[in-house]
């Protein structure tokens, strides 16, 4: 079958696999997406998965921050040009804003004719592409951070503790600040080992066994390579059990539970988000 240089690119960007090599995939797997890359991962050429792709449009991350709820959102667009517009800008904040204080779905008819008015003024097509919306408790604390002045990157950070009060304390507000740029940096995949499907653990474990057998590994050791490689893997894309931004002598889990002991307190990560423009989930 005619495999398209499309689908070969697209391959590429995601598995940072050789050109020569995704085609070859994508040949083997008779250009089932999924399967070619399970063959690159097998043969030990393509990189671990991430939960992103590459940028693929432009357009703007937004932020909010209510007394009981967050928002995060992802207004795209043709042109960086449009994503620097005052209107695409304020447009961006609008939505945001209701997406946190009503709950509301991007589905809205309200919004709908939002983002259309706005096409019809700017002369550009664009969509409120997704968003997510996080409650806070009463326990809870959640801080916001947006990478650069285009707004490409954006982040919402959860910390948890026993007490309403700890929330408060400096130490905790910089940590929540510093696990927000962590997160912008990094990209972690899941929050936990916990949080990580069984089926996504099953499908790494295949891999990794296929990867032991490709390099002729005896059988005796292969479980004990492919435990190895899969906590090497997971300590990678779990934000907890990554090396904290600040202190890479530490992991994230680490500085929390050390920071909760200086005051008194348990303190948690509870939940993040992050959205960059453009990219493929």
């Amino acid at each position: 079958m005619e495999i398209k240089a499309a689908d070969v690119k697209q391959l590429r960007d995601k598995t940072g696999a050789g050109m020569m090599d995704c085609k070859k995939a994508l040949t083997e797997a008779e250009g089932d997406f999924a399967k070619a890359e399970r063959i690159l991962k097998e043969l030990g050429l393509a990189a671990a998965a991430k939960r992103s792709g590459r940028a693929t449009n432009e357009g703007r991350i937004f932020t909010t921050i209510t007394e009981d709820a967050a928002a995060l959102l992802e207004l795209s667009c043709e042109t960086d040009f449009v994503a620097r517009n005052k209107d695409f800008i304020a447009l961006g904040n609008a939505i945001v804003e209701r997406v946190a204080r009503e709950n509301i779905s991007l589905e809205d008819s309200q919004i709908a004719e939002q983002v259309k008015e706005a096409i019809s003024t700017i002369k550009e097509n664009m969509a409120a592409r997704r968003a997510k919306r996080m409650e806070i408790a009463k326990n809870e604390k959640v801080v916001q951070y947006v990478h650069g002045e285009g707004g490409s990157i954006g982040v919402l950070l959860k910390v948890a503790a026993s007490k309403p009060e700890t929330l408060e304390n400096e130490s905790v507000s910089q940590f929540a600040f510093d696990c927000a740029l962590h997160v912008a940096a990094f990209n972690p995949t899941f929050l936990s080992k916990d949080n990580v499907p069984a089926e996504y653990v099953k499908e790494q474990e295949e891999i990794y066994m296929q990867q032991a057998r490709n390099l002729g590994k005896p059988e005796k050791v292969l479980e004990g390579i492919v435990k190895g490689k899969l906590n090497k893997h997971l300590s990678e894309i779990c934000f907890l059990e990554q090396p904290f931004v600040k202190d890479d002598k530490r992991s994230v889990a680490k500085v929390a539970a050390d920071i909760g002991k200086e005051i008194g307190d348990e303190l948690t990560v509870a939940e993040f988000a992050y959205y960059k423009v453009g990219e493929q989930e």
